[in-house]
């Protein structure tokens, strides 16, 4: 299955794990709950699942790459204690808490959260002193004399072979005693993610074109040479940075990352036309409606893969503003749940700037729960901080203005409130009529070719895109979509009545 559909199995899966009946005993017996084996190639994601199930779930998140450990430190360090057997004292070897161990129970203590996951990855690669207690704790859950809680789920990660040659096999008792998910690499599933994250417009309209470099494991006389899904990820973030300090990735850079060279060189030299692109056809003249004759032409006559080059530009440039728009509501949202708050505990007799300082600080202490817990993600994260920003300066700003009445202060508080709204619906309007403008040029260029049924899919599919129109409206896309979905139908009904005269025809032949 693709990393999709695994992160679906698995929540499930901890789903029926922690479900419990009406006396409060887990539906399924803890010896029952087989730990999960996620077996699949490296790079594909299957760390960030087990975040985005922690935060989802609501649950506590444990995670180690258990290749960092020596048998010491996952099951614990030896010690003498004394015992009396049958009347005769022996002396006995204990031994200390496990870290990995400490480290559930120190999650616990410190975020109240009593169920969770522990992740181990790497599981089949370990070394061959630490394999013995990893296939023991896969088993029986426990290191040494020392028991996983109930209400944590195992979950390991592991290669399978042809990507690394120092993996173990686990034999047929460790087999049949986990629930096994083979998971292999999918291209539309990760677009789907890369969306969702905002990667690089380049890395994303690159694959598009080029699916088959995606991922790419070669074993050549110089080793494994390879491509991942990590790899494009982690370009991705250096790309943007390098774009915001106005740097250019050299072919040597993107090598670092993309470990198989033709694929380097190829999406090396793709970046340059990349780059080119935006400036030969002028991508802010045609956000902004304002582009040349001749950049019709130009676009009308290139190659098809330069077409969607310059589609992923517009497309990129479009979720980018979309992106913007969607935080700043987000972030509206939130404020005005903590000013509804704020509003009812005025009457407390505390000074409205305490109040708001008090809000801030239940949010600082929110990321640092979540943080913990292994729950909280990026954008989450910078959520809460711009949210916290912006409490804390409504409250320095009462403490300058000084006003004498609580009414006054939440009057006050509320008009600098309306600024964030009114931002809100300007980065509305400007994604708007940038959206509106790219229609009206794709429109102009290709009339109602493939291009603009691309173009009319590919803002479906993007988180921030559809989001935005979904929001917002676009009477272009609506209009599009409405035509895309008549002609579908249309399809569909001349295939059913062709369907539909074979069958007649057949009935009707004469049979020998």
């Amino acid at each position: 299955m693709n990393i999709k559909q695994a992160k679906q199995e698995i929540a499930d899966t901890l789903r029926a794990y922690l479900a419990k009946d009406s006396l409060g005993n887990y539906l399924i017996p803890p010896v029952r709950q087989r730990p999960v084996l996620l077996m699949g190639p490296p790079g594909i994601g299957k760390t960030q699942i087990m975040e985005q199930i922690a935060a989802e779930t609501g649950v506590g998140l444990v995670a180690y790459t258990i290749t960092h450990h020596t048998r010491q430190s996952a099951v614990g360090l030896p010690f003498i204690e004394k015992r009396i057997y049958g009347g005769e004292e022996f002396s006995v070897t204990e031994y200390t808490m496990s870290e990995i161990l400490a480290s559930v129970y120190q999650l616990m203590e410190k975020t109240g959260l009593k169920e969770g996951i522990l992740f181990l990855d790497e599981i089949n690669c370990v070394s061959e002193t630490l394999a013995p207690m990893m296939l023991q704790f896969l088993q029986c859950k426990t290191f040494g004399n020392q028991r996983l809680p109930e209400g944590w789920l195992i979950a390991a990660a592991g290669n399978p072979p042809e990507y690394n040659r120092s993996v173990r096999d686990f034999d047929v008792v460790t087999l049949d005693r986990v629930k096994r998910i083979d998971v292999s690499e999918d291209f539309s599933v990760w677009k789907e993610y890369a969306r969702r994250k905002g990667l690089h417009g380049a890395v994303v309209s690159y694959l598009d074109i080029k699916k088959e470099n995606f991922y790419q494991v070669e074993t050549t006389a110089e080793g494994l040479q390879f491509a991942t899904a990590r790899g494009w990820e982690d370009l991705s973030e250096l790309l943007l940075a390098y774009e915001t300090l106005g740097l250019r990735a050299s072919r040597e850079v993107v090598g670092q990352y993309i470990q198989l060279p033709r694929i380097a060189r190829d999406f090396a030299n793709y970046l340059e036309l990349y780059n080119k692109y935006q400036k030969i056809y002028h991508v802010d003249d045609i956000l902004r409606g304002a582009w040349q004759a001749i950049t019709v032409r130009e676009l009308r006559a290139a190659p098809f893969d330069e077409k969607l080059s310059v589609m992923g530009l517009v497309l990129s440039r479009l979720s980018d503003a979309a992106r913007e728009a969607r935080r700043q509501d987000a972030l509206a949202s939130a404020l005005h749940a903590a000013l509804s708050t704020f509003k009812a505990s005025l009457d407390t007799g505390n000074h409205p700037s305490g109040l708001l300082q008090n809000l801030a600080k239940e949010r600082r202490d929110l990321i640092k729960r979540e943080k913990d817990a292994g729950q909280i993600d990026k954008e989450r994260q910078n959520l809460l901080q711009r949210e916290i920003n912006v409490l804390e300066d409504y409250a320095v700003r009462l403490v300058h203005e000084d006003f004498p009445t609580p009414e006054e202060s939440m009057d006050a508080v509320r008009g600098w409130f309306a600024r964030e709204v009114e931002r809100r619906n300007s980065l509305g309007a400007e994604a708007g009529r940038q959206m509106d403008n790219a229609f009206r040029f794709l429109e102009e260029t290709f009339g109602q070719g493939q291009e603009l049924v691309i173009f009319v899919t590919e803002i479906t599919a993007g988180y921030d895109t559809s989001w935005f129109v979904e929001t917002f409206g676009c009477d272009a896309y609506f209009r599009h979509n409405r035509e895309l979905l008549f002609d579908d139908a249309q399809h569909r009904i001349r295939e059913e009545i062709m369907a539909a005269k074979s069958a007649q025809l057949e009935e009707e032949t004469p049979h020998e």
